[in-house]
């Protein structure tokens, strides 16, 4: 065991003092110790439930023979941060939760690790530290929140964003957004439709890193209670067998965690993680692998905010093993955490609604509901969430509306100044622009919330799980590296064919090349945190990792 190099031996005797300090028994010195990496906070929805989810991982550790450890791990909340200076934030915090697991787990020595996390960068930071450590690991997925409720319909997070537009467009009052407000969010989880936070959770359980039916049940449902108290026995089988991440996170787990994704409709914040994931686990991934597998697999399930569906929905159609059985013709086999392979999980299966998760003859598209698109705008490409894009915008030719940064597009917008097949292009908000690829829900929100329906939205910088409509993200090289996006001028028209992959900048490539010769890119002032991540992070196509 790992553990051995800090009790065993003679030369360990202060090592065992300090563990003995802990209360630590004679006869747990020779078992098994288990970290618990555990992102419970009071000020994120998704985490102030972990205290409770993580007694019960406890628990399982204790009654499978090992001896559990727990550490805290910090835990941003996308939809707080969202709108301001803070969602430069988000992104940079993966990297922040992935060496600080890494910095605990090696430090001591642990023999294997228990994950518990819900939002948007926890558990891809999870996972990423899994993969570098390569200990025997599981993840625990905190669950999605349950819908709120206002005269007779289930409401979500997005509503709010969008009903700022509406105050803004003149349809709804300010008394009827606060009401809003106090309905959407009924208590712990995660946001309740299939943005970044639940997709990840359900990437999570697709390429076997979390138990069976973990990613759909909600935080509340005493389901929640008994897969923790599972997931902490099933943390000893894979130290007693030695089986670690990497031999659970491949190729072919990823593809099958893609192929969720494309069923799903997921968030574009899956690309960036993924190929984040697949960088630590030492595996080739490219957005040709995203855009592959997005041609071969039908989307099949209409969740929010695209369609109707929550994650609570999906939980009481069967969840993830219903969507992999569903999916089981194009599954690659391959182990999981639970000891089963996918396949088996699938065949087990029962899909209880084919509304929910509808039959592969009768998808709601037959391609995947992401699509990774390139051209001269993008020339290492971008991504959209077409699950959420109507299919008279999957093509457009508009004029550009140009703005340097998030808030400048806000103003505008909010103060109704675009016009509909307008074009509005938000830049420098890249990994290294921004810095730290701030989400654009809120501008996409008030867009939808005003009534505009013909308006496409680009930006180097991300969307969030919860946009919908036309917003094309990721765009790569991004504007503060001299990426043709730097050079876009109002009014230059844009082409974007979602059925041809293809974002162009309809403009003579020497016009590009003289603006080029003038182009300064706008200097912002770094210091800590942002100023590091500026100065070491990739491309978005890259997965914004750092270097």
């Amino acid at each position: 065991m790992r553990s051995d190099e800090v009790k065993t031996g003679y030369t360990r005797a202060p090592n065992r003092s300090l563990l003995r300090s802990l209360g630590v028994t004679d006869r747990e010195m020779e078992l098994p110790f288990i970290g618990i990496a555990n992102a419970f906070n009071t000020i994120v929805p998704g985490h102030i439930h972990l205290r409770q989810l993580a007694e019960k991982v406890r628990e399982g550790i204790t009654a499978a023979g090992g001896v559990p450890f727990e550490f805290g791990v910090i835990g941003i909340c996308d939809g707080i941060a969202m709108g301001h200076e803070g969602m430069r934030y988000s992104l940079p915090s993966r990297e922040n939760i992935a060496d600080s697991i890494e910095l605990m787990a090696q430090a001591h020595r642990f023999d294997g690790l228990v994950c518990i996390g819900t939002c948007d960068k926890i558990v891809p930071g999870m996972l990423m530290a899994a993969a570098r450590t390569d200990i025997p690991s599981i993840i625990l997925t905190g669950g999605p929140m349950l819908s709120g409720f206002q005269d007779g319909k289930d409401l979500s997070l997005i509503e709010i964003f969008e009903g700022v537009g509406k105050v803004a467009a003149g349809t709804m009052s300010e008394n009827a957004l606060c009401e809003l407000e106090r309905c959407a969010m009924p208590g712990c989880g995660s946001c309740q439709g299939l943005y970044t936070a639940n997709t990840m959770a359900c990437m999570t359980e697709a390429m076997g890193m979390s138990l069976p039916g973990c990613a759909a049940i909600p935080a509340v449902d005493a389901a929640k209670l008994r897969i923790a108290r599972e997931t902490g026995e099933a943390i000893l089988p894979l130290v007693n067998k030695g089986i670690t991440p990497r031999k659970i996170i491949t190729k072919k787990s990823l593809r099958n965690a893609i192929r969720v994704d494309m069923a799903l409709g997921g968030s574009t914040n899956t690309v960036l993680h993924l190929m984040a994931l697949a960088t630590e686990a030492g595996i080739p991934l490219t957005l040709e692998d995203f855009s592959t597998l997005a041609g071969e697999i039908p989307h099949i399930c209409y969740m929010q905010p695209s369609g109707p569906h929550s994650m609570q929905t999906l939980y009481r159609a069967g969840g993830i093993p219903a969507v992999l059985k569903r999916l089981e013709p194009y599954l690659d086999d391959s182990p999981t955490v639970s000891g089963k392979k996918i396949l088996q999980i699938a065949k087990a299966a029962q899909i209880r609604n084919n509304e929910v998760i509808r039959p592969l003859k009768n998808p709601i598209s037959r391609e995947g509901g992401l699509r990774i698109l390139s051209g001269t705008l993008a020339p290492d490409g971008a991504v959209v969430k077409s699950a959420a894009v109507p299919k008279d915008m999957w093509k457009h030719k508009g004029p550009a509306r140009v703005f340097n940064g998030e808030d400048a597009a806000m103003k505008v917008i909010l103060a109704k100044k675009i016009r509909e097949g307008d074009v509005v292009i938000i830049r420098y908000e890249g990994p290294r622009g921004g810095p730290g690829m701030a989400e654009m829900l809120s501008p996409t929100s008030a867009l939808m919330g005003l009534g505009y329906r013909k308006v496409v939205l680009i930006t180097d910088g991300r969307f969030s799980g919860g946009t919908r409509g036309p917003c094309i993200g990721h765009v790569a090289p991004e504007a503060a590296i001299g990426g043709p996006i730097a050079f876009v001028r109002e009014g230059d028209l844009i082409e974007v064919d979602l059925f041809k992959k293809k974002i162009d900048l309809l403009i003579p490539e020497k016009e590009i090349d003289t603006r080029k010769k003038s182009w300064k890119p706008p200097r912002r002032t770094l210091t800590g945190v942002l100023a590091r991540y500026a100065s070491t992070v990739e491309q978005a196509n890259l997965g914004a990792i750092q270097r």
